[in-house]
This record gives C-alpha cells, structure tokens and sequence, in this order.
C-alpha cells in the first residue's frame, strides 16, 4: 500500500479527530469522574475496530449503493448523541465522583458506553464508511481488506494518543476547579445535543 494514501488518509483523520465532539466529551467526562481514563479510551478504541471490521468485511460497499442505509445510520447515531447529551446535561461531571468498587463492574460500563459512542458517531461512520474507502487502492499489492484494516489501525492509534491526553488534561486542569468542570461537562453536554439535532434535521431532508 502506497505510502502517499496512508500519509493522506492520516492528515484527514487528524483533522477530523481533532475537532471536538462527542468523543471529546466522554473523554473529558472521564477524566473528571473516573480513576483512569483507560476504560473510556479503550471503549471509544473498541467502536474504531469494530467499524473497521465492517467496512473490511465490504459492508461500505452496500451502504455507498444504498444511501437509505447510511441516512438510517446516521439517524441513529444522531439520537444517541442527543441522548447521551441530555444526560451529560442533567448529571454535569463533577470531579471525582466515581469510584470504583471490587466486584462491581463499571469499568465494563464505560468500556461499552464509549464503544456505543465512538461506534454510532455519525462522524466516525462518514469517515469509515465514505471516505476511509477512498484512499484505497482495489488493483494494488495488498488485498482491499488489508488495505482498510490498516488505514483503521492508523486512526485508532491516532484516536488512542489524542484522547488519553484529553483525558489526563482534563483530570490536571479540571479537577483543581469544579465549577470550570461543570461549565465544561454542560458546554459538552449541549454541544452534543445540538449535533445530533442539526444531524437529525439534516437526515429529515
């Protein structure tokens, strides 16, 4: 695989990554709330691989030929962000408040939570599934499978360096001010909402 389409594909996804959103969010949200901003990270991983798994198993394929697929898709991940929004609304983060208990099993909760999150992004599926197929190559040495299994690996490690700092900046900056972290859980909280409304509008038309 060219090391141009790697290269560019990279730049894309950066950039993508780097606007915030919802996986911003619950990133930041961990890393008020939690002991470690590894469960949540590792979730939002676990949605990449997955929908790099789908796309390699040619699922892009029959969404690019039937646009109702993706308009659902996106409709879907549209009311999550806006669910996951309202919550976020209603129960600001506030630093420190979860603690982990032996026996109980929240860490699984927001490993599944943030795979829910990253996995239904309306923004991670335009990317996986519009544009991640673009800078492959269906005549080139590697097999067309390969070829977006590493492209996906590309944008999950990128994913898994970004938002740990996003994390750990949050637990630095945040904690020491809880009021600043509740403003910043809310403005996250209402952001989300106000995606997945506009997207939810946009997919009406």
């Amino acid at each position: 695989m060219a090391v141009s389409s790697i290269a560019a594909f990279w730049a894309v996804s950066v950039l993508l990554i780097l606007v915030p959103g919802a996986d911003w969010a619950y990133t930041i949200s961990a890393g008020l709330q939690d002991r470690s901003v590894l469960p949540a990270v590792s979730g939002l991983l676990l949605g990449y691989v997955g929908l790099t798994a789908v796309v390699a198993a040619g699922v892009a394929a029959v969404v690019a030929s039937t646009p109702f697929v993706l308009t659902a898709l996106t409709a879907v991940g549209a009311l999550y962000l806006v669910w996951i929004g309202a919550t976020t609304l209603a129960r600001p983060a506030v630093p420190g408040a979860s603690v982990d208990s032996p026996g109980q099993t929240p860490r699984l909760a927001r490993v599944l939570k943030g795979a829910g999150i990253s996995g239904l992004n309306p923004k991670a599926l335009l990317l996986f599934l519009a544009l991640l197929p673009q800078f492959t190559n269906p005549s080139g040495s590697w097999p067309l499978a390969a070829q977006i299994g590493a492209l996906g690996v590309v944008h999950t490690l990128t994913c898994a360096a970004v938002y740990l700092c996003v994390g750990l900046l949050a637990r630095v900056v945040l904690r020491a001010r809880p009021a600043a972290a509740r403003v910043v859980s809310r403005i996250s909280g209402a952001a989300m909402v106000l995606i997945g409304v506009l997207l939810l509008v946009q997919s009406a038309h």
